[in-house]
């Protein structure tokens, strides 16, 4: 076998057990913490330091992307046959 070959089919195999991976946890948990406001909902303002609503998640656990990807593909596959 030539080597190259070995190693594309060795980085193809990996490139998918990630993809499947990262989709299982899409499947298994959707929602993930948000990154600007460590999952509280609440960040402060720059001059005051007030608190207010996270303007990115809303509520602290936004979907993620893979997910929201899912459900465009679900919602325009049921769509189309209708």
């Amino acid at each position: 076998m030539h080597p190259l070959l070995t190693l594309a089919i060795a980085a193809a195999t990996i490139a998918a057990l990630i993809t499947l991976g990262y989709a299982g946890l899409c499947w298994v948990s959707p929602f993930t913490t948000c990154q600007r406001c460590a999952g509280t909902g609440r960040t402060t303002t720059r001059v005051l330091r007030r608190p207010r609503a996270c303007r990115r998640c809303d509520r602290g656990m936004p979907l993620r992307l893979g997910r929201r990807v899912f459900n465009f593909f679900h919602r325009l596959r049921a769509e189309a046959t209708r």
